[in-house]
């Protein structure tokens, strides 16, 4: 949806006219934010379609949206392709089992489609993790992913990822598309979005204490990204112990770390901070909270964290906004996430450093910003010109630019 929604108002620019097909809002148990609505040009067209009451669904255990509107998606867009002349189904979203209606689309119509992997679809990377370290229902999960990801890239004319390694993953794994046109793309940076959340942060619930320095990370949790917070917080321990009362000032928000619904997820952070003896300092809401509500969230802050997971092929997407928001910024990443560069390149002074981050120079690094912050010394970040080149309108042009690829490329499939 992020993506799509950044770029709306640039495919026209570029010759391209789009309409959008979606799950109306009120099918979905997460929280919903009509703010968004205000960045999509009036022209556009969204069809907005029904899903199966998750109240039904979930008896049977199956509560997944892209299941639940499966039907809905395969119906209208059937109409749709009748109808009208389409060049190309762009499928955009996270909730990948979708992306099977592609396969028959194709050969239903001709039309060819491109898939964006903001994340990995099957992945093995849970396979040797504990039980209490796998996401809720993985057994199923993992075995509709692996059936279902192949259907639907084996036939994909086009791949858009965020990480370079998800497309030659999919390339090796899948060689029928060894030769089709791919680029890595990641999300835009789209700064009429903050606008919005200044405008508007009245009406948003306060999630900071008033009387702490307060420093803030909003995505989501999980136990990958131990190995990036584990040494932030084993620094501030230590500056605790040195001095409670200056130290003690500082405290740590993770918010919106569970994709459970509102009151159900299990938190991930917290326990690392009580096994470190920290809990004081740390706050974790696992509920989510809305994408505009994270922006006055982040405007709000005194400075900015950002914790990577340990999985080299993690780009977090959230980067963006906490550059926009040029608050002081500390990240932790794998050193092989993309992330590492696009920060280093757009803010030098952003403090990038790379897990294991437990050498004794990273430690120094982290401790002398905790110090900083703790006596209210704030460097703001600033932005340069090579930030430019990962605005929205800028990957836009990038995603037209392999769409044409795509139709040029393509061979002609003639429909049943």
């Amino acid at each position: 949806m992020q993506r799509v929604r950044t770029s709306l108002p640039y495919f026209k620019e570029f010759g391209w006219d789009a309409e959008v097909v979606t799950v109306n809002e009120s099918y979905s148990p997460l929280p919903t934010d009509h703010l968004l609505l205000q960045t999509v040009p009036d022209y556009i067209k969204v069809h907005k379609i029904k899903a199966l009451n998750r109240k039904w669904t979930s008896k049977l255990g199956l509560g997944s949206l892209a299941l639940r509107s499966l039907w809905f998606f395969y119906a209208q867009v059937n109409r749709l392709l009748k109808q009208t002349r389409f060049d190309l189904v762009y499928f955009s979203t996270t909730q990948f089992p979708v992306c099977v209606l592609g396969a028959y689309w194709k050969k239903r119509f001709g039309i060819p489609y491109v898939i964006d992997m903001q994340d990995p679809w099957h992945s093995e990377y849970y396979q040797d993790k504990p039980k209490e370290q796998r996401p809720p229902k993985y057994w199923f999960s993992y075995r509709l992913n692996k059936m279902l990801e192949p259907i639907a890239l084996k036939h994909a004319d086009g791949l858009i990822a965020v990480s370079a390694n998800y497309i030659y993953n999919l390339k090796t794994r899948y060689p029928e598309i060894k030769a089709i046109p791919a680029d890595t793309i990641t999300f835009g940076a789209f700064a009429p979005d903050l606008a919005i959340a200044l405008k508007h942060e009245h009406s948003f619930e306060p999630l900071l204490s008033k009387n702490h320095i307060n420093i803030v990370y909003v995505g989501r949790g999980g136990y990958d990204m131990h190995k990036a917070i584990r040494p932030v917080l084993e620094v501030f321990k230590q500056l605790l112990l040195q001095n409670e009362d200056l130290y003690g000032k500082l405290k740590f928000y993770f918010i919106g770390t569970s994709y459970a619904p509102a009151g159900q997820g299990k938190p991930t952070i917290l326990p690392l901070a009580q096994e470190l003896g920290v809990q004081q300092s740390v706050v974790e809401v696992t509920n989510r909270i809305s994408y505009f509500h994270t922006l006055a969230t982040l405007q709000q802050a005194h400075a900015l964290f950002i914790a990577g997971s340990d999985d080299p092929d993690y780009t977090a997407s959230k980067i963006y906004p906490y550059l926009l928001s040029k608050k002081p910024l500390l990240a932790v990443f794998n050193e092989k996430s993309s992330a590492v560069g696009i920060i280093k390149q757009s803010a030098p002074k952003a403090s990038v450093y790379t897990i294991p981050a437990n050498d004794a120079a990273t430690q120094a690094g982290i401790g002398a910003l905790l110090s900083a912050w703790a006596q209210g010394s704030f460097d703001p970040v600033e932005t340069t010109p090579e930030f430019e080149k990962y605005s929205a309108k800028q990957l836009t042009l990038k995603q037209v630019e392999l769409f044409a690829e795509v139709l040029k490329s393509k061979q002609q499939v003639k429909p049943i």
